[in-house]
């Protein structure tokens, strides 16, 4: 076997590369990149020391006067007049706060020197193998705030803020559940595209057609004027034809959900991602560690809900008068 046929297993063969520098017309095309709008519409905070913080007030000892969320009341009066005497009152937080710990994307990208000096004329062949890279770090950086078990958004849900659908299929009523929990400034539903289609049809079905809205040049249904924004990465279960919608509040303004990263690494090509040259080996390969540190955090519990068994296959016959 020669040295070139061995190529594919430590960096991008001559040939792939030739025929990039010689016969095309277009950068390489990678069919998993998708817009990644969850990513654009977290709110994204800085964190020093690699740790994150969420202190919340804590709740109400057993017998004592308590909210709806189980924390401690606070001890007011509203006077009418005359000189009552006042109460006294402080708001107590939790001793152990919760911490999150930023999470780390890594891999080792791999180019023979000679394929990116020979090969670069038209497209520069390293740059081209970075930018493919980061693309599928960030693929798998929007999957892991969605499904990770530590810190993923399905997983992040209290019980008090999860909903089933009522038929299978997302009506408008099941919307509408879910905005009665996350009332206070509701920024965006998150769904499987399937999981979008079918309450269109839903919708449409009971008259009212979801309009539409213009964020980032393109067009998002919406309901009650808050928009439905797709991902690939709420899947849907082959077995049932079912899948989860997120609705979420954002900010560390509004106590809702934020993304968490860490920037001015070493090598950031951009906020709280980095690629850094690792040196050049006896066989002429170049390595590059590509890396990026993120997570995610709900503020409060009422910031984000979940609606559970929205089937996608339902289908309807329109007969229109």
């Amino acid at each position: 076997m020669s040295k070139e046929s061995t190529e594919p297993h430590l960096s991008l063969s001559a040939t792939a590369a030739r025929n990039l520098a010689t016969a095309t017309v277009t950068v390489p095309q990678y069919a998993e990149i998708t817009p990644r709008w969850l990513h654009k519409l977290l709110p994204w905070v800085d964190v020093d020391g690699g740790v994150y913080r969420v202190n919340r007030v804590a709740k109400a000892a057993a017998g004592k006067p308590a909210n709806e969320f189980g924390e401690a009341k606070v001890n007011l009066l509203t006077v009418a007049g005359g000189e009552p005497k006042l109460p006294t009152t402080f708001v107590d937080y939790e001793e152990d706060p919760r911490e999150y710990h930023l999470s780390t994307i890594q891999t080792v990208l791999r180019t023979h020197t000679r394929v990116t000096d020979l090969y670069s004329n038209k497209i520069d062949q390293l740059r081209e193998q970075i930018r493919l890279t980061v693309e599928a770090v960030k693929e798998r950086e929007e999957w892991e705030l969605i499904n990770s078990p530590d810190f993923g958004l399905l997983e992040e849900v209290d019980a008090s803020q999860t909903l089933k659908t009522r038929k299978g299929a997302p009506a408008p009523d099941d919307l509408d559940e879910l905005l009665a929990l996350v009332w206070k400034k509701p920024a965006f539903f998150l769904a499987h595209p399937k999981a979008i289609a079918a309450f269109g049809r839903e919708a449409t079905r009971r008259g009212v057609p979801p309009p539409t809205v213009h964020l980032f040049g393109t067009p998002f249904l919406t309901w009650r004027g808050v928009p439905l924004i797709p991902t690939n990465k709420l899947e849907v279960n082959a077995r049932s034809n079912s899948t989860s919608i997120l609705l979420l509040r954002v900010g560390e303004a509004e106590q809702g959900v934020v993304g968490l990263q860490k920037t001015g690494v070493t090598g950031e090509v951009e906020p709280g991602l980095s690629v850094r040259y690792m040196g050049t080996n006896e066989h002429s390969i170049a390595s590059h560690l590509v890396t990026r540190y993120f997570s995610a955090s709900v503020l409060t519990t009422d910031a984000i809900a979940r609606l559970d068994n929205v089937v996608v296959n339902q289908y309807h016959e329109y007969h229109w008068k």
